[in-house]
């Protein structure tokens, strides 16, 4: 699926619901048909596969615990959405304090061949993360030659050395380089084209893009993916600029913009 106006749901609809919980991704997937779940995936103690953005539990799960500390067992008896309805008032539902962590396999048992990016974090951290991502894809059978080339399985991180990993372990598969605020731009040409060899697209700043940048970027041929961009003016000026898509907590107002962006009129 490469494409333009990417809609990439980053922790789901996460601006709606709690983030990396089954209500964000239903949300996100099947009401506002974003292209992609977005998942940032964790280890426990046991080796098990999580969905979590951070390394503890104590921002989501309103508790004390640190994830590669922790078994499976554990981290299932922790509720990822009350801190969402403290936060939000205005959103708040009985069910979204009932979320619990999701493992990676739970995420693929519940939407199976959805289109997903998936984010190793702190993979520095979690040795034998790269191997162990790879054969839970490979068991649900989101590693195929044609999901692989049709961009569906897509692996990104901030941390070269993880991609690096999985284009060994996996040649093929789509990866995204996610960038920090001017790491780009601190980058020479041949440096970013000897990345361009495995690495499809970046994934930098919204804050650090500008036309000239997405025009370099193309020039050297990487899709532009930027986060978190949530904000409708925002998104107006880099979709206008040259962006291939972005990674959004708002799929339904990044839709609106690529629609109004390519002339159709949007009914809400």
């Amino acid at each position: 699926m490469l494409s333009k106006n990417v809609v990439i749901a980053h922790r789901g609809a996460s601006a709606y619901a709690p983030e990396h919980s089954f209500a964000s991704y239903d949300l996100s997937h099947f009401d506002m048909r974003a292209d992609y779940i977005e998942l940032d995936v964790q280890m426990t103690l046991d080796g098990e596969i999580i969905v979590m953005h951070d390394e503890t539990i104590e921002r989501t799960g309103l508790s004390h615990g640190v994830i590669k500390e922790m078994k499976l067992k554990e981290i299932k008896e922790i509720r990822i959405g009350q801190w969402f309805n403290d936060k939000f008032p205005e959103l708040a539902h009985d069910y979204y304090a009932e979320q619990s962590v999701p493992t990676l396999k739970e995420v693929f048992e519940r939407y199976g061949k959805a289109n997903y990016y998936i984010e190793t974090k702190a993979p520095d951290i979690y040795p034998g993360m790269e191997e162990q991502l790879t054969r839970v894809l490979e068991t649900f059978e989101l590693l195929t030659e044609e999901r692989m080339a049709n961009y569906q399985t897509v692996i990104q991180s901030f941390s070269l050395e993880s991609l690096i990993k999985m284009h060994q372990l996996k040649p093929g598969i789509p990866l995204l380089l996610l960038c920090k605020k001017g790491m780009l731009r601190d980058m020479s040409d041949e440096d970013l084209q000897k990345i361009q060899s495995f690495v499809y697209a970046v994934g930098p700043n919204y804050k650090d893009l500008d036309q000239p940048l997405i025009e370099r970027m193309h020039r050297l041929g990487f899709l532009v993916f930027p986060y978190t961009l949530n904000d409708e003016g925002d998104m107006e000026r880099l979709i206008n600029e040259g962006i291939d898509g972005a990674f959004t907590n708002n799929p339904d107002l990044l839709r609106k913009q690529f629609r109004l962006d390519n002339g159709e009129v949007f009914e809400s």
